[in-house]
């Protein structure tokens, strides 16, 4: 069994298209939890789950707080509800926005990185400002695992950009082989 107790994915403009890909690569049964924060507006409905849900024979719902966190399944962070992850479940706040979002990709990665340490894998995509960069320098502190979606293949680079700057991320690349690395990851 590998070291991976989590996957968090964080994403902005041009995300869904990227969760898209991602997800519709994985197996039914995946055997970790997948948490992905999506910066969208705080008037968004329960369509974007259902949208990832079309791709994917994971259960796709929103998370709801103190929900625990079990595989298999992705847990999508609801508008305007900062998401964080405590030993086994979910906590929503709805605390300032932070870089300008809520939820913000740095509270769910940092959070991740407290609860869950070495266990994390993130995955930071399209995105059109810094969000996730601080998340992923905890997160590899913590002796996590980072991927970055190649920039060039970003509908966004400034995300991607960000986070290979700030943090030394492990994998960089491009949208269609990250699916491949999670699975990697997740059975070594």
């Amino acid at each position: 069994m590998s070291g991976v107790d989590v996957v968090v994915v964080g994403s902005s403009a041009g995300g869904l298209r990227a969760l898209e890909r991602i997800l519709g690569a994985l197996p039914r049964g995946f055997p970790v939890p997948i948490v992905a924060v999506q910066h969208r507006a705080r008037e968004s409905t329960g369509a974007y789950a259902e949208v990832l849900g079309r791709v994917t024979p994971l259960p796709v719902r929103e998370i709801d707080d103190e929900e625990p966190l079990r595989a298999p399944g992705v847990f999508l962070g609801p508008p305007d509800y900062h998401v964080f992850l405590e030993p086994g479940y979910f906590a929503l706040s709805v605390d300032e926005a932070v870089s300008f979002s809520r939820p913000s990709i740095d509270v769910l990665f940092e959070s991740a990185a407290d609860a869950y340490g070495a266990g994390v894998l993130a995955v930071l995509l399209t995105g059109a400002n810094a969000d996730g960069a601080a998340g992923l320098v905890r997160i590899k502190a913590a002796g996590g695992y980072a991927i970055v979606q190649d920039p060039d293949t970003a509908e966004c680079r400034e995300m991607p950009e960000a986070g290979i700057a700030r943090a030394p991320v492990d994998r960089v690349l491009p949208l269609d082989a990250i699916a491949a690395e999670i699975l990697r990851r997740v059975s070594s």
